[in-house]
């Protein structure tokens, strides 16, 4: 699951962006109001946190930019401005959500799942392909129902795959989905860990196979 994160205090980018992480959320953060309308047009993010008070205006200007371009997608307003008439104002002009800082991570966390839900971004329980498993709320695999420890990596590329449903995902979404915008990605990076999550899966025995759709990306199918 990839999140849009529109803050511009560094310290807050950092706790916010390490808090989604160890829920193995991709996190791409953009300063300013400029920075997050080209974000927003890659059209690959499940949600959208958004500061108000911005170097170049405020947030609440992005949101009409958002409901364009990224139809569906849950927002969460995080602002220091919260006052009952400001969260009135906020979610009047189309926010999901609104936060008001100081908050908790586990209350952020909490509030980011809730508008996932009520979005439908976040798939049925748990999906089940052959004898693998993957429970959508706790995000973890299972093969036989016992748990399969992967790297965060290799259990992104998996949720990608298993969440399509037998569809192939193209490469570019396979990098989308487990890279944010700063990684710097060698050319073979992907493909290795497909390489590691397929041997993982062989080893433990899952009757699933992930095919390569030579021109088309990835699929992941019950053998």
């Amino acid at each position: 699951m990839r999140i849009l994160l529109v803050e511009d205090e560094p310290n807050m980018a950092a706790n916010i962006t390490q808090a989604l992480g160890r829920q193995d959320m991709i996190v791409d953060n953009t300063p300013t109001i400029e920075l997050a309308r080209e974000a927003i047009l890659a059209g690959v993010h499940d949600a959208v946190l958004l500061d108000r008070r911005l170097p170049d205006g405020d947030g609440l200007d992005l949101l009409p930019f958002i409901r364009k371009h990224l139809k569906g997608v849950p927002v969460i307003v995080l602002s220091a401005l919260r006052a009952r008439s400001e969260q009135i104002a906020g979610l009047e002009q189309g926010a999901d959500d609104y936060l008001g800082k100081p908050f908790t991570t586990d209350e952020m966390l909490a509030r980011l799942r809730a508008v996932l839900r009520r979005s439908a971004v976040i798939a049925p329980d748990v999906i089940r392909v052959g004898n693998l498993s993957f429970d959508t709320q706790s995000r973890q695999a299972a093969v036989n129902d016992e748990l399969l420890p992967l790297p965060r990596r290799e259990m992104l590329i998996l949720e990608a795959l298993i969440r399509r449903g037998g569809r192939a995902v193209t490469r570019e979404g396979l990098v989308d989905a487990v890279f944010n915008f700063d990684d710097d990605i060698a050319s073979n990076t992907l493909d290795a860990h497909i390489s590691r999550l397929r041997k993982r899966l062989g080893e433990l025995g899952a009757t699933v196979e992930i095919c390569t759709l030579r021109g088309v990306g990835h699929l992941l199918g019950s053998l």
